[in-house]
């Protein structure tokens, strides 16, 4: 048998191959980087990389800058959660990350005398579809006001939304 050549007209290749090697490049950080695997907690903050955070917008005067709670990826039983369906939990979640406080958030003595609600690192209670939604690339945050944290949490999985 005598072999042959195929030629592929340009519209019908997806990608070129280029033989020559590439050298890996560090892939840019991103904030979903800082959800783990499916079975285990979903944001773990420890992995939320410093320039990732950020290129998060940052909130002005006495706003609060959190990221909501999506859920788990798995059931305990091994059922699939699909994605749309966790978008739209974490659309109407009352559990979220906080993020970074602004420059002016709880320094008001009169409306805060015993201290500020929350601190950064802190779960957070919030009202459901509170702050103004900001879709990232790969994440959502959302920017509250600093009297909108209803309480705060130690566990995100302790509180389930109705």
């Amino acid at each position: 048998m005598a072999k042959t050549k195929l030629y592929v007209p340009d519209r019908y290749v997806d990608k070129k191959v280029d033989k020559k090697v590439k050298k890996e490049e560090k892939p840019d950080l991103q904030v979903s980087d800082a959800y783990t695997e499916e079975n285990k907690r979903v944001l773990d903050p420890s992995l939320l990389k410093k320039s990732a955070k950020e290129r998060i917008p940052q909130p002005t005067g006495y706003r609060v800058v959190v990221m909501p709670f999506q859920g788990f990826a798995k059931s305990k039983g091994g059922i699939v959660i699909p994605d749309e369906t966790r978008e739209r939990e974490s659309l109407a979640t009352v559990v979220a990350y906080v993020v970074t406080l602004g420059p002016d958030a709880y320094k008001d003595k009169d409306k805060f005398p015993n201290g500020p609600y929350c601190k950064e690192g802190e779960w957070v209670i919030i009202s459901k579809y509170a702050g103004t939604r900001i879709k990232l690339a790969d994440g959502e945050i959302r920017i509250l006001n600093d009297d909108e944290i209803l309480g705060t949490i130690l566990e995100p999985t302790d509180v389930y939304t109705i």
